[in-house]
């Protein structure tokens, strides 16, 4: 071989090292870039980890912040409000009774006709939008409109002699003065009607109602968690508590009068009176908490607030998924050049995740359809879209898993968790059938949550406890419920409706 010849074969060998040496070289640096998403998915599901033996500890701290809002008002993060609802459907309700749900930006107007036997005989709904402009506005603005829409609504109806019982879900912070009276403490949901903060809700759509003509008053002023409670008494009388698990969180439960301090020498009819927890707000240092919650905490106008809530509701397990994926995108190069789409706070909603955890396609076809068309991340391999969903099932597993150790708390509270006492100290008793009355679209319409849930409760309480306790999904407390709570308070209370 020549000179020449040598030379390019040299330098062709030269070249194809090259060429080698930086495939290798970019090989090594997309495994190291795989490692480091790896390693921040094992991060954060450690993080999120929630093993029986911590659970049982958000379980005892759940029960002593419940004791201690009981006691005092602001002396617990749970706001332990009185509802002065001491009696629930018992099911032998008869008769025509309505209710108005206030709670967002559309409202709805309720005709219940209950039989004997828990029976609903016939239902009648409808559905109106409320204007922009009169969230905003004034009170009186606010409460004729929805004062006529009720009006309108009872154009026909042959049951209006005598005054009608109006049962009213109103979805806003209210301090319960009575019953059918409470004042509001400040609006959320985009209302900002400055007026009406003080005041009492129920007095104010009275007003409107008689400015109608309507014979029409409110005998149950409530919220909507009060009202899953009261349907699902209404149903089972075993029903002690009930809770909401959807975009957003809340609890309520019975409690003994004896038992709430801060209002001592209160007294009702049954001995009993359900209190609303506000749990969204429970906060412990037991509680599984990421730099990424940490992160969601600060990006929402509620810092501070609603701790729990944040890590277990609709509203914001999308956020902590999405939050995780734009880190990995930063630090790895799992999602190519995304990290730009994946900076948006809340592109990911909680429907999203939970299509991504259910997708059980061999190549999840689901998840890759999501994060070409909602993440804007196309080509994303098999592995990426399998650690995807990975991530979705550490967010939704641990949600899951808190809801089921709050339920847990309550139960405890009440006695009923099989440790073989009430909390009070009242001494034993056999295991009692509980019924806890949910709802909520993650606990009905998610699946993998509900298992995960239920999984966590024969866990913490153990199969034997667990077989005496039934969560009994029920749909529109707000809306029946309400209208049953008229029937019970309404002036012939005392032939309907069961003590508690």
């Amino acid at each position: 071989m020549g000179r020449v010849g040598l030379g390019v074969a040299v330098g062709c060998a030269a070249v194809t090292c090259a060429i080698a040496a930086a495939l290798v070289a970019r090989r090594a640096s997309a495994r190291a870039r795989w490692r480091r998403a790896v390693a921040l998915l094992r991060e954060f599901e450690e993080g999120c980890a929630t093993p029986p033996a911590r659970l049982r500890q958000v379980v005892d701290a759940m029960v002593v912040e419940m004791h201690a809002g009981l006691a005092s008002d602001g002396g617990s993060k749970l706001k332990m409000l009185l509802t002065f609802v001491d009696a629930l459907p018992s099911g032998s309700e008869e008769g025509v009774y309505y209710s108005i749900d206030l709670g967002g930006t559309n409202f709805r107007v309720l005709r219940v006709q209950v039989g004997a036997g828990s029976v609903i005989v016939n239902q009648k709904v409808e559905q109106q939008p409320i204007p922009e402009e009169l969230t905003k506005g004034t009170t009186e603005g606010l409460f004729n409109f929805v004062a006529l829409a009720l009006k309108n609504f009872l154009e026909g109806e042959d049951d209006q002699d005598g005054k009608m019982a109006l049962g009213f879900t109103f979805s806003f912070p209210v301090r319960q003065i009575s019953v059918s009276s409470g004042s509001l403490i400040r609006w959320t949901k985009g209302f900002s009607i400055r007026d009406t903060v003080g005041r009492d809700v129920a007095q104010c759509l009275n007003e409107a109602l008689a400015n109608c003509g309507l014979n029409v008053r409110v005998t149950a002023l409530v919220n909507d968690t009060v009202g899953t409670l009261a349907l699902g008494h209404y149903y089972d009388e075993d029903t002690v508590a009930a809770v909401i698990i959807g975009s957003g969180t809340n609890a309520c439960y019975i409690e003994r009068t004896d038992a709430i301090i801060k209002c001592q020498g209160l007294l009702t009819n049954s001995g009993g009176m359900v209190v609303n927890m506000e749990w969204g707000n429970f906060w412990s240092s037991h509680l599984p908490r990421t730099p990424y919650d940490i992160l969601l905490d600060d990006e929402t106008h509620n810092r501070n607030d609603q701790g729990f809530e944040k890590m277990i509701s609709g509203m914001y397990l999308g956020e902590i998924a999405r939050l995780v994926f734009h880190r990995m995108a930063q630090e790895s190069d799992v999602f190519g050049d995304a990290a730009d789409s994946l900076s948006n706070p809340f592109i990911l909603s909680t429907p999203f995740l939970a299509a991504i955890r259910e997708d059980d396609s061999p190549d999840l076809s689901e998840v890759r359809r999501i994060l070409q068309e909602h993440l804007k991340i196309p080509d994303a391999p098999l592995k990426t879209r399998r650690l995807v969903v990975k991530v979705c099932d550490i967010v939704t597993r641990r949600a899951a898993r808190l809801a089921a150790a709050g339920i847990v708390g309550i139960l405890k509270k009440l006695g009923r968790d099989g440790s073989g006492a009430a909390s009070s100290g009242r001494g034993r008793g056999q295991p009692r059938r509980t019924v806890v009355a949910i709802e909520g679209g993650l606990y009905q319409g998610y699946p993998v949550f509900r298992e995960y849930l239920d999984e966590a409760l024969v866990e913490i309480l153990g199969e034997e406890v667990a077989r005496n306790v039934t969560l009994r999904v029920t749909e529109d407390g707000s809306g029946v419920g309400a209208a049953l709570l008229a029937a019970v308070h309404s002036s012939n209370r005392q032939q309907q409706g069961g003590p508690i």
